[in-house]
């Protein structure tokens, strides 16, 4: 038994395997990004049309009132990718702005949000899959901004010592000395994916040989990648033991169509392990309406 002061904490072995894939926005963070799009007015004429992540998901099938800017979806979504700078990136811009205002207690927790610093401070592997355009290092960059400003020094330092009982436990042969050092080997261990990026979609295509059409396809396809690569580094230290996989998003749309690509393909195909759907748009149950899927089981869940 460890004491709270021993900077390792070898009882981690002993955990069960739980992963976990965030969607990002409305769902970790409530960002201020937005969308561009045109909205029919009542003369007939269109008009310029900002809207959040959350009021496009209900109105973006209505194509008879709302349009993208000069036909072009590209241009509704200028925000949403990485045209910029590291360093005013409007990811990174708009991630420290939703955290700080988390903090001065000016915007309400997102649903996910308590879920992701429990993977972070227990040292789980975890995916970032979000419909955005930016590429691996942008979404690593807001994850680390988070770590080091939305945990306490306390959870910070519970994370490290997870981290290092993790180390030395499954990889030996690893070594990291300094806090900076064991939080880079933490961080490359997890995927970052923004499927609109061209980053991802040459991911995609390098390994299916097929181009997405539709944002619910890259997500898809993320969600399989993640899998493998947990199982893959689940087989290489020689972790036994049940395994489950965890999802969150706040669109139902993408929520279902996971819980169906869940269902229909990676059940059958890892049938040992328990896949669990979050949909977080629901607002009777904050945290998420909680599905699990194993093999040909399916079970919806009040509770999360």
């Amino acid at each position: 038994m460890n004491a709270p002061s021993d900077p390792i904490n070898y009882s981690v072995a002993d955990r069960d395997l739980k992963y976990y894939i965030f969607d990002w926005d409305d769902n970790i963070l409530h960002m201020p990004t937005r969308i561009h799009i045109e909205k029919r007015t009542e003369d007939g004429s269109w008009a310029p049309h900002a809207v959040s992540t959350a009021a496009f998901s209900v109105i973006r099938s209505d194509t008879s009132n709302y349009r993208p800017p000069g036909g072009d979806w590209e241009n509704a979504f200028v925000e949403f990718r990485d045209f910029d700078d590291d360093d005013q990136n409007v990811f990174l811009r708009d991630t420290r702005a939703a955290i700080d205002r988390v903090l001065r207690g000016e915007s309400p927790v997102a649903p996910s949000l308590t879920r992701f610093k429990r993977a972070l401070i227990e040292g789980r592997i975890f995916g970032i899959v979000t419909a955005r355009g930016h590429n691996p290092h942008i979404i690593r960059a807001a994850v680390e901004y988070f770590i080091d400003t939305a945990l306490t020094p306390d959870e910070r330092a519970q994370m490290l010592r997870n981290l290092r009982g993790y180390m030395r436990t499954f990889a030996p042969q690893d070594h990291a000395d300094s806090d900076a050092e064991v939080l880079s080997y933490y961080l490359d261990l997890n995927k970052y994916h923004g499927v609109m990026s061209s980053h991802f979609k040459d991911l995609m295509r390098g390994k299916r040989g097929t181009t997405m059409q539709k944002t619910e396809e890259g997500k898809q396809f993320a969600i399989h990648e993640f899998v493998e690569h947990v199982l893959r580094i689940a087989r290489e230290r020689g972790l036994t033991g049940p395994i489950s996989v965890g999802f969150s998003d706040d669109d139902v749309s993408n929520a279902r169509a996971v819980e169906d690509y869940i269902r229909q393909e990676l059940a059958r195909q890892f049938p040992a392990i328990k896949f669990v759907v979050y949909y977080t748009s629901d607002p009777e149950t904050p945290s998420g309406r909680k599905v699990v899927v194993q093999g040909q089981l399916t079970l919806d869940l009040k509770d999360a």
